[in-house]
């Protein structure tokens, strides 16, 4: 066991390295470049200018491609860490906040990787991959002693459960870094003519299609949560600051749903709607550091 442990670790470093130069590929592909055209004017009289002008231009499309290979490197390694972490603790690897933000990471790697390929934008990955490298730099900084694999409390030994609620949660969250991206993208491209971003219309579509998957996976984190809940502290539902701010999370997704097909709202106002989202889904992932609660389980 102790050498799966190990071995797994050994695939985060190298999922930890792909993402960090993939992020920087992204990033130089979706900033583009700076390009200065000196033009030299010469007058009748023989006397010459020089005059200077500044363009962007559309990022190295070779820059966009080492991104995309470095992911799918990324997104490799984070898979073998998680498999062979399962395989050494002979269940699910949601234990914890190490435990938790490995999945996390490989998650949202795939999510990303996904409608990368399913709309052919890469730009959103300059949002998406620096997110999971920074979770990467996260899980660097946890006490060490969180990588060994310990018996789990009574209350989460409940393998069935345990695997489908939080597995629910890291999709969910997965499909709103999406979603924050393609609003983040959607004000620049939407305020400043930058031809080589996506459409705006494009972003709003991306934005919508990844809440349409997060929402119901969401809804069933607080179904399963519940029934768990009650069979570990007799009570479906105690108001424990993760219950509450997960709840707090699915309404604002659900006003953006409900405000964008009855009420018709694009562009704009549902971008700011998915960015006070994704920032309710970090607070619902970190808050129980400053709150503490029931969910307080190693970290989690």
């Amino acid at each position: 066991m102790e050498a799966l442990v190990k071995l797994s670790f050994y695939c985060f470093t190298a999922a930890s390295i792909s993402l960090g130069a993939a992020a920087v590929c992204y990033v130089a592909y979706a900033v583009g470049r700076i390009r200065v055209r000196r033009t030299v004017l010469a007058t009748t009289t023989g006397t010459t200018f020089t005059s200077s002008m500044t363009e962007f231009e559309p990022g190295s499309i070779g820059a966009g491609r080492f991104g995309s290979l470095l992911a799918w490197f990324g997104l490799f390694f984070a898979f073998l860490a998680v498999i062979l972490r399962t395989f050494a603790s002979h269940r699910g690897p949601y234990s914890n906040m190490y435990e938790f933000s490995l999945a996390f990471i490989f998650t949202a790697t795939l999510i990303y990787l996904i409608f990368e390929r399913m709309y052919g934008v890469k730009q959103l990955g300059a949002i998406v991959i620096p997110i999971a490298f920074g979770m990467t730099l996260y899980v660097w900084q946890l006490p060490s002693g969180m990588r060994e694999v310990e018996a789990l409390n009574p209350a989460l030994q409940n393998p069935t459960l345990m695997t489908f609620h939080v597995s629910m949660a890291i999709l969910s969250y997965s499909t709103f870094a999406v979603s924050f991206a393609a609003a983040i993208l959607y004000l620049i491209a939407s305020r400043k003519t930058i031809s080589w971003l996506p459409s705006a219309e494009m972003l709003d579509d991306i934005g919508y299609r990844a809440v349409t998957l997060g929402f119901p996976m969401l809804a069933l984190v607080l179904i399963l949560g519940s029934v768990w809940a009650y069979q570990a502290w007799g009570s479906y539902w105690s108001w424990d600051p993760k219950e509450t701010s997960a709840l707090f999370t699915w309404l604002v997704y659900g006003v953006y749903l409900h405000t964008r097909t009855l009420r018709g709202w694009r562009g704009t106002r549902s971008a700011i709607i998915l960015l006070a989202g994704f920032g309710a889904v970090i607070f619902t992932y970190y808050g129980n550091y400053f709150f503490g609660g029931l969910h307080a389980y190693g970290g989690v």
